[in-house]
């Protein structure tokens, strides 16, 4: 599960199989719980494992397809609602937000395979201002990604007392 970073390849194949790596662990952190579980807020704040999934691929369908004029599913930023994207409706099941992710991926890294890391675009509205390059835009997912599973960490500890960033051999000692 847990995908290392290749050490010794380009820029672009560094930070594509980085943003990978914590992509897989977005995914991860939900399995073996259920519906009421990754629904569950955590904190205060309201935030859930389910709703941070529905967040990043919402992120990823701006940053990389709504930038470069790609189809899109993304779920643009309201001044007036800041969390809708990250809000879990009742109609939705965990299946369907995790196919969401599923094609926002899949969307993303046609843009990140197609395209140079010094192409240059300008983001939708509310995303930014100014041009970006694809790097510039890699990084920013990968670190945004890298956060929030940070965070689906520590709610993932808070549910089950589960942690990590991969799945535990029980054959190795730790």
């Amino acid at each position: 599960m847990s995908q290392d970073v290749p050490f010794a390849v380009g820029e672009k194949e560094s930070l594509h199989s980085s943003l990978n790596r914590h992509r897989d662990v977005v995914v991860w952190k939900l399995e073996g719980l259920d519906d009421e579980q990754v629904r569950r807020p955590m904190v205060p704040s309201g935030t859930s494992l389910l709703g941070l999934v529905k967040h990043l691929a919402s992120i990823e369908f701006g940053w990389f397809c709504e930038t470069f004029g790609r189809p899109s599913e993304w779920i643009a930023w309201d001044p007036d609602d800041c969390d809708g994207d990250a809000r879990v409706e009742p109609h939705e099941t965990t299946a369907d937000i995790l196919a969401f992710y599923a094609r926002a991926r899949a969307a993303a890294d046609s843009v990140i395979d197609e395209l140079d890391l010094d192409q240059v675009a300008t983001p939708p509205p509310g995303l930014g201002s100014g041009e970006v390059t694809l790097r510039w835009l890699l990084i920013h997912v990968l670190e945004d990604t890298a956060r929030h599973a940070g965070h689906m960490d520590i709610l993932r500890e808070l549910i089950d007392g589960r942690i990590g960033d991969h799945p535990r051999d029980e054959n190795v000692p730790t």
